[in-house]
């Protein structure tokens, strides 16, 4: 009777290795077929390999921050449905640069950014207080004569910029004080 229960124990384990194997090379022709069927792209990157990866984010206020990643690559289409919302702005065999618009104010802007005026009357983004900061971006020249005493204070104090509204606010309020705009 032992013996009978051997053998079927035996003759089961045989037939799940069957099984095993038998779907082993299933998914192995299946593999091998779809690599097969796999058509080069043309705008198909050397082979999979690491690649540098850089996004680049373009702020309103014209600020730009890069991220570096490092990513398999097998083409190009999988980036590009990776980063479905980036654009390709350039491409070799090291590196992949993507781009992307944020219709936002930069973080540098958001912490530490005040609308001021040069010395020449032009507006400006520090990096800080005006009296004692860097400009980050320039804008236009506005006539100073025209500007109502307040504002021209103001901006000598620094307008801290902490949202887009800000930033578009202030530019907005300006805009009618521009030299450019005078001419047109």
């Amino acid at each position: 009777m032992m013996s009978f229960f051997i053998r079927i124990f035996l003759l089961l384990t045989l037939l799940i290795g069957i099984l095993e194997l038998t779907s082993l090379q299933a998914v192995h022709k299946q593999v091998k077929y779809s690599k097969s069927n796999m058509k080069p792209k043309s705008m198909e990157v050397a082979s999979t390999s690491n690649k540098t990866v850089i996004l680049e984010r373009v702020y309103v206020d014209g600020e730009v921050s890069e991220e570096i990643i490092h990513e398999n690559v097998l083409n190009i289409e999988t980036i590009k449905f990776k980063y479905s919302d980036w654009q390709v702005v350039q491409m070799d065999e090291e590196q992949i640069v993507l781009q992307k618009k944020i219709n936002d104010i930069s973080p540098l802007l958001k912490a530490n950014g005040y609308f001021g005026i040069s010395e020449d009357g032009t507006i400006s983004i520090f990096n800080g207080k005006p009296d004692n900061a860097d400009i980050i971006q320039s804008f236009f020249q506005i006539d100073i004569k025209k500007l109502e005493g307040k504002k021209h204070e103001e901006l000598k104090k620094g307008i801290p910029i902490k949202t887009k509204e800000d930033f578009d606010k202030v530019l907005e309020a300006l805009k009618p004080y521009s030299k450019q705009a005078k001419k047109d």
